[in-house]
């Protein structure tokens, strides 16, 4: 399994961002808005900021899950519980 998070911001921004805060897991640069418009972070490519969402693909790059993050202090054990489920342990 592969946990990527997404952002608008430039590899440098993101690379400073995730160091500064100790992130465990690679960011991707969406600056021109591709994945954020393929997966549904956004409606129009003038979206300022992506939307909280998480994709979850499986191993041919399927989409298998995906969710509107609404509760960002459950959702990492809902996904994760998911995916036990459909991926076992």
């Amino acid at each position: 399994m592969k946990i990527v998070a997404v952002g608008f911001n430039t590899p440098e921004e993101n690379q400073a961002w995730a160091e500064d805060q100790s992130y465990l897991y690679e960011i991707w640069s969406d600056v021109d808005k591709t994945l954020a418009l393929t997966y549904g972070s956004v409606a129009t490519s003038s979206a300022q900021y992506p939307g909280r969402v998480t994709r979850v693909l499986d191993a041919e790059g399927s989409l298998v899950l995906e969710y509107d993050v609404s509760n960002i202090g459950t959702h990492p054990a809902d996904v994760l519980s998911d995916c036990r489920v459909l991926f076992g342990d």
